[in-house]
């Protein structure tokens, strides 16, 4: 369980980096013609950081004695 909750927080902390960068760099980003809005990656940046933070804090709990 520990490699899963390992693995699970750096992908979010990936994605959540990487829409930190597309919200700062105001990266335009197309989905089938529709334009996705910049306050969407905000969102994904908090949810996504929370669950990294979420993540560590169980990776710390679980650390083996």
């Amino acid at each position: 369980m520990r490699t899963y909750l390992i693995a699970s927080t750096i992908a979010f902390d990936i994605i959540a980096t990487a829409q930190l960068v597309r919200l700062v760099l105001r990266v335009p980003v197309l989905v089938n013609g529709f334009s996705v809005p910049l306050w969407a990656s905000a969102i994904a940046v908090v949810v996504l950081g929370g669950f990294g933070v979420a993540g560590m804090r169980l990776i710390v709990k679980t650390r083996p004695a």
